[in-house]
């Protein structure tokens, strides 16, 4: 296998293992770790057409975690997709009328992030091993909603590792809220902090670009690495799920050979629907990449302008695992449509941070020809809820709610009759109050978990195992922070 090496979006990271990028997490200068090419396996779709999802996984990861040998990969992949998913599938693809859905909340937590975040704690186990590193790795998170759980659900225990999960403690649902600050491990702590998601992803950063900080861990016996997709090893997991979908369709005859199709991704962060790029690049046939925001559309307005500005109003929404005005994963976008410019992309994320601004080059934007941007607003959301549900008998979280009333926007606008796959990114028991308040007022009367009954009755499907007894789980984790408080409870809870 050829080797595949990572480099530094700004510049000061080259040429580094999978391995050492996996524990990384993220450079020193603040940028993030990308792999120097994309392995092109467009010329094996028949051969992977028969592989399950775990034989997949292994395919497609081994392009890049290319220093990992073939029995590490396989025992991170076994370990990863096994009884914890609900579904034999892992990630199922489910036909309502003429759209597909791509279900990637099977995993404990109920949400897409499992789908990286259950491989992941097996991986960075395995790169300490393969590194000789005998420092206890403390994982740094911030979460606006899905990916704490999902992390805590990974490192739970895992010998020679902390979590530390910090979330905008009123920005998250109540069944979110309860399933972290309920986990329990040894090894977790979860942090409320008092703002919103930017305000927590940017104090995750600051941490781990505070040099003088880092050295005084060190001297300690710690270091740092991260959960959010900002790690490499997130973000490669998630490219898997995309080649299933498209195998699937194939499989049942729905496409033909090298046919293309949209996918249409609700996004905040920018990872998963940068994990679609990544399949595109490596040659699966796809058309557009629609991406979906809810109202802090500054996504949208960037694919359209060309201007990426933070400097706006923020909005508390249905779809909190899209609240988010900094989409830290765009940077990885950037860096490859510059050319793979560090200079430009170090002078893009200094204006981000000093302006709240940056305009990106014409030519930087004629090559977001893969995307489509749209949003929905909070009624649009609502809406679609309720008529998908009522016209199809499909129910349907708040997130993919927003990227199926985006893609009947694109319907309407392009008359592009290319086959698509909504992504949809998590069960809409997460989110009960939202979605049954959608299909109907009278039930604002009930709890979030109340609702889960509710729920169940009305749309006949059972209740996840994972949340069935979540009311009458003690909260364990009480702790609440400011923003810029968080590097204090961090040495309060390492004791240093």
């Amino acid at each position: 296998m050829e080797q595949v090496f990572y480099n530094s979006t700004r510049g000061s990271i080259k040429n580094i293992s999978s391995s050492q990028a996996i524990i990384k997490g993220i450079a020193e200068d603040g940028g993030l770790l990308v792999p120097e090419k994309f392995p092109y396996v467009k010329d094996m779709l028949v051969k992977m057409k028969k592989m399950d999802y775990k034989e997949l996984a292994y395919f497609i990861m081994s392009r890049y975690l290319t220093d990992f040998e073939e029995s590490e990969l396989k025992a991170c992949i076994k370990g990863a997709y096994g009884s914890k998913f609900d579904s034999q599938d892992v990630a199922p693809v489910k036909k309502v009328g003429e759209t597909y859905f791509l279900e990637l909340f099977h995993g404990p937590t109920l949400a897409f992030k499992d789908m990286a975040l259950s491989i992941l704690p097996y991986l960075l186990k395995t790169a300490v091993k393969k590194q000789n590193i005998n420092k206890e790795v403390v994982i740094l998170t911030a979460t606006s909603g899905d990916t704490g759980k999902a992390a805590l659900e990974g490192f739970s225990d895992v010998e020679g590792t902390s979590i530390i999960v910090f979330f905008p403690e009123d920005g998250v649902s109540e069944i979110q809220k309860r399933q972290m600050t309920a986990h329990k491990g040894k090894n977790t702590h979860v942090v409320g902090v008092l703002g919103n998601f930017d305000d927590t992803q940017n104090g995750v950063k600051e941490i781990f670009t505070d040099n003088e900080y880092s050295e005084l861990l060190d001297k300690k016996g710690y270091m740092f690495s991260s959960a959010n997709s900002i790690n490499i090893g997130r973000l490669i997991p998630q490219v898997v799920y995309y080649f299933h979908a498209y195998l699937n369709i194939l499989s049942e005859d729905e496409i033909a050979k090298d046919e293309k199709v949209n996918f249409v991704v609700p996004t905040g962060n920018f990872g998963n629907i940068l994990a679609a790029y990544y399949a595109k690049e490596m040659g699966l046939p796809i058309n557009k990449l629609i991406c979906a925001s809810n109202d802090n559309k500054v996504l949208y307005d960037f694919m359209g302008s060309g201007r990426y500005d933070r400097t706006r109003q923020f909005f508390t929404t249905i779809s909190p695992s899209m609240d988010i005005l900094i989409s830290s994963n765009l940077e990885r976008l950037l860096f490859e449509i510059s050319g793979k410019d560090s200079e430009k992309i170090k002078e893009l994320m200094a204006l981000l941070k000093d302006k709240g601004v940056y305009d990106i080059t014409s030519e930087m934007k004629e090559k977001l020809y893969d995307f489509y941007g749209g949003y929905a607003k909070e009624e649009e959301t609502k809406n679609t809820i309720r008529k998908i549900f009522k016209t199809k008998g499909y129910l349907m979280d708040t997130h993919t709610a927003v990227a199926y009333n985006v893609y009947e926007k694109y319907l309407e606008e392009t008359k592009d009759d290319t086959k698509t796959v909504i992504v949809s990114t998590a069960s809409p028991y997460k989110f009960t109050s939202s979605v049954m308040t959608s299909i109907d007022e009278k039930y604002a009367q009930f709890s979030d978990f109340k609702l889960m009954d509710e729920m169940s009755k009305l749309s006949g499907l059972d209740i996840p195992q994972p949340i069935k007894d979540i009311e009458t789980r003690p909260v364990i984790h009480k702790t609440t922070c400011p923003r810029d408080k968080m590097k204090d409870v961090v040495s309060d809870i390492l004791n240093i």
